[in-house]
């Protein structure tokens, strides 16, 4: 199956759909959208990295930066920070260039590295974007830190690449459906950008039809 351009959503949405559906869908199917300290750092990082125009040679080295992405096999469309091409005897064939380049993205992520997959997640997706429109193979891809100034080695199994294809559907669901997912309040929340908009506390109070019946019982 092969989406249409219209029906794209965007890569960088897994991250927010793998944190919490309910935000995804609030940020990519209502449009709401709310900065804190974390989303204005985040920001910042990334506007280091993503000049379009910017392309660097360093002898066997090619790094460009800002790279438009897209998968129609997916449905999904973005924006890598930098990909990294090394010249060697696996990759693909780069227009005006000798030879076979290894491309290896790289995502640039504010504070150190997290407990759940999310980042690798993303980074996952974008290196199946850039196979699908390279024709070649990515093993493998990289994080890095802006809080810690390192990069982190990410393999992209079998397994995580299936479970991207797996949110990727499920997101394309509720976009087509139109749905925002209910609250599930947890720890999560206190970090969220949205949660003046998601008002999680609300989860925890009572239905109408849950008074009511308590009032019943009462009686």
């Amino acid at each position: 199956m092969e989406y249409r351009e219209e029906d794209y959503l965007m890569i960088s949405g897994i991250q927010h759909f793998a944190f919490c559906r309910r935000q995804w869908a609030l940020i990519h199917v209502e449009w709401q959208w709310q900065e804190n300290l974390r989303t204005v750092e985040g920001k910042i990082v990334h506007e280091r990295c993503h000049d379009e125009k910017f392309t660097e040679k360093r002898g066997d080295l090619l790094i460009c930066r800002g790279m438009r992405v897209f998968s129609s096999r997916m449905g999904v469309t973005g924006q890598c920070d930098v990909v990294e091409f090394t010249k060697g005897e696996t990759g693909a064939f780069l227009l005006g260039r000798e030879g076979a380049w290894q491309p290896c993205p790289v995502e640039y992520k504010r504070g150190k590295p997290k407990q759940d997959k999310s980042d690798a997640l993303q980074l996952c997706a974008q290196a199946m974007c850039l196979e699908e429109m390279l024709c070649c193979d990515i093993p493998e891809a990289q994080l890095f830190y802006d809080e810690i100034h390192r990069r982190e080695r990410v393999v992209l199994t079998s397994e995580l690449r299936q479970e991207v294809k797996n949110m990727f559907l499920e997101m394309h669901d509720y976009y087509a459906r139109g749905v925002t997912p209910k609250v599930r309040s947890n720890k999560k929340c206190n970090s969220c950008s949205l949660k003046d908009l998601c008002l999680p506390k609300l989860a925890k109070k009572k239905s109408v039809n849950a008074y009511y019946q308590a009032y019943v019982e009462d009686l």
